[in-house]
């Protein structure tokens, strides 16, 4: 991977999108999305007489030589990063729509790597997919790894979708995508994993969330109690889910219906906290479940792992680390 080649992608999409956003008179991912699917399909979209002939002319010598099968799935998914960098501060992301970490997305790599899953064909699922940073990390990793695998993805927020189709189809892997809210029903069934950094909150809307049992009895549910659930559900007997959420999951009074739905559903297996440097206050810090649903060969681990993660710029703790999850994990998981 080449790092002045990823600096040479970002500027073909920032130049675009710049001239683009004064054109077409439009925000800075709106114009970002018309970028990538002028650079996808090769020509240039016009509607309404926008953008001008002259415009064209400029994009043409922008666009000139760039053709995405020449680059790396990786180097493409790291411009596209540095692109959200600067759409954060354009247009202030929320919160739960920032990406994931680059050293999180590699921590979930060497997780699921050291799960007991089939190695042929693997479904991987991310319930809140967002821009897809996440869920591209994993799959480009099992690509080079020769893993057959097959994405789906799932969120509410039209323009975060359409940015991860984007990026998908630039880096080349197979991702089924769905424009609906993850806590209505799903037509997802039997993945053998669930992936996610998920949002955190409240569920706004107290009718949909009927029927759940990680809802609150009073006033609205977390919302990331509920994609748990609702993930865990779609995940076939025996599969995982992976998920980053707050420290503090179970230090809530919610958390008691949470444990109560992992009852004979659900094994908790292990829960890591990420380095606590990594945030700005304890409330913030963030830890990666993991869970596996009852059935098949599955068993709960005869020690739940508790731990957390060294820094990550101690290189000799993580390894040492790294190694012990997967000693503890060909112990309690095979």
């Amino acid at each position: 991977m080449n790092t002045e080649t990823i600096k040479k992608i970002y500027k073909t999409f920032e130049k675009s999108i710049e001239i683009l956003k004064e054109e077409l008179d439009v925000d800075f991912l709106d114009a970002f999305i018309e970028t990538g699917d002028n650079l996808i399909s090769g020509q240039i979209h016009v509607e309404d007489g926008k953008p001008s002939e002259a415009i064209i002319g400029e994009l043409k010598k922008i666009y000139e030589g760039f053709k995405y099968n020449d680059y790396s799935p990786e180097e493409l998914r790291k411009a596209i990063q540095l692109v959200m960098i600067r759409a954060n501060k354009e247009e202030r992301i929320q919160a739960n729509h920032q990406f994931t970490p680059e050293a999180v997305g590699m921590l979930f790599n060497y997780i699921i790597e050291n799960l007991k899953v089939d190695s042929n064909q693997l479904t991987i699922f991310d319930p809140a997919v967002g821009t897809g940073n996440l869920l591209s990390t994993i799959l480009n990793y099992f690509q080079t790894k020769r893993i057959n695998f097959k994405g789906i993805g799932v969120d509410n927020d039209d323009t975060m979708l359409s940015i991860a189709s984007m990026s998908f189809t630039f880096e080349r892997l197979e991702v089924e995508l769905f424009h609906q809210d993850s806590i209505d029903d799903l037509f997802v069934k039997n993945v053998d994993i669930a992936v996610s950094d998920l949002p955190v909150g409240y569920y706004p809307i107290d009718e949909r969330t009927k029927g759940f049992e990680t809802r609150s009895k009073e006033g609205h549910s977390f919302v990331h109690h509920l994609l748990i659930e609702q993930s865990m559900k779609t995940i076939r007997p025996g599969g995982y889910g992976v998920f980053l959420v707050p420290s503090n999951l179970f230090q809530t009074q919610e958390a008691k219906k949470l444990l109560s739905f992992f009852h004979e559903k659900v094994y908790l297996q292990a829960i890591l906290n990420l380095p606590t440097k990594m945030f700005k206050d304890e409330q913030a810090q963030k830890s990666i479940l993991i869970l596996q649903k009852v059935g098949a060969s599955a068993k709960q681990a005869e020690q739940v792992l508790l731990g957390e993660f060294p820094e990550f710029n101690n290189q000799e703790k993580m390894l040492d680390f790294l190694q012990d999850f997967k000693k503890w994990a060909q112990k309690n998981l095979f």
